[in-house]
Order: structure tokens, then C-alpha cells, then sequence
């Protein structure tokens, strides 16, 4: 390692490199947020229909079963969204710091950090393809009974 200190105009480039995935992090914390608070919310749904669980000779049973299948399946996506946008942050972090250490260490990682980084990126798109089939999911489950409209 060089003992000479650092070029104030490689740190201030480095930030500069670095500010893109902050932002990047940033976003990803929102939308982790996001899928936590939906997690919480059909856990919350789950619980409520539990409590208030009908016999299997009620006529509400049967929908309230279908109900929980739909809460179960949701959680499923909820959760592997949820994992998928963690380790994608997760990389996001190791770009920033891998941008700062490749500095500091005068290494030439450019490649590896790409690398990373694409694989971020493709973890986030799986991870908002899975959170738009959990939508889908709730939209599905949670259409209005046409008896209960009382269309004229």
C-alpha cells in the first residue's frame, strides 16, 4: 500500500461514483418498507380471520378458508419479495464500500463491482416481479361478492 495520502480529487471522485447506488439504497429501503407494511397487514388479515373462524357447517367456513389460502400464498410472495430486495441492498452496500476500498487499496475491481451490481439489479427485478404477482394475488382475493353489491 502507498503511504502517501490520498488525492483529495480521488475521494471526492469516489463519492461521486458512490452517491448513484446511495440513492439506489435508498429506493430499495422504501420499497422494502413497503413490502414489510403489506407483510404486517396480511399477517394482521390472517389473524382476524382466525379469531373469528366459523364451523365447517357455517356457510362463511368455505370462505373463509379460500380467504386464508389467499393470505397463505400472499405471505409466500410477500416474504420471497422481501428476501429478494434484502440481498439485492445487501449488494448494493458491498458496490459502495468495494468503491471506496478499491481506492483506499488502489485496487481494480471495476469488473467484480459490475458484476455485483448487475446481479443487485437482478435480484431487485425479481424481487418486484414477485411483489406484482402478490398484488395480483390480493386483487384476486379480495373482489367484491356480486350478492353483496346489490346490483340492481
Amino acid at each position: 500500500m502507498d503511504p502517501t495520502p490520498f488525492a483529495l480529487n480521488d475521494i471526492a471522485h469516489t463519492i461521486q461514483l458512490a452517491m448513484a447506488p446511495c440513492f439506489l439504497l435508498t429506493a430499495i429501503g422504501a420499497i422494502l418498507n413497503m413490502l414489510t407494511g403489506r407483510l404486517g397487514r396480511v399477517v394482521d388479515r390472517s389473524r382476524w380471520i382466525e379469531q373469528n373462524f366459523t364451523p365447517r357447517d357455517d356457510p362463511r367456513h368455505k370462505h373463509q378458508v379460500q380467504q386464508l389460502r389467499w393470505i397463505d400464498e400472499r405471505m409466500r410472495w410477500a416474504n420471497r419479495a422481501l428476501i429478494l430486495c434484502t440481498i439485492s441492498a445487501v449488494l448494493i452496500c458491498i458496490v459502495i464500500a468495494g468503491l471506496f476500498i478499491a481506492v483506499l487499496l488502489d485496487l481494480a475491481v471495476g469488473h467484480a463491482m459490475s458484476v455485483v451490481f448487475i446481479l443487485a439489479m437482478l435480484l431487485l427485478t425479481g424481487g418486484l416481479g414477485m411483489f406484482l404477482h402478490e398484488v395480483r394475488i390480493a386483487v384476486h382475493a379480495t373482489r367484491i361478492q356480486d350478492e353483496l353489491l346489490e346490483r340492481e
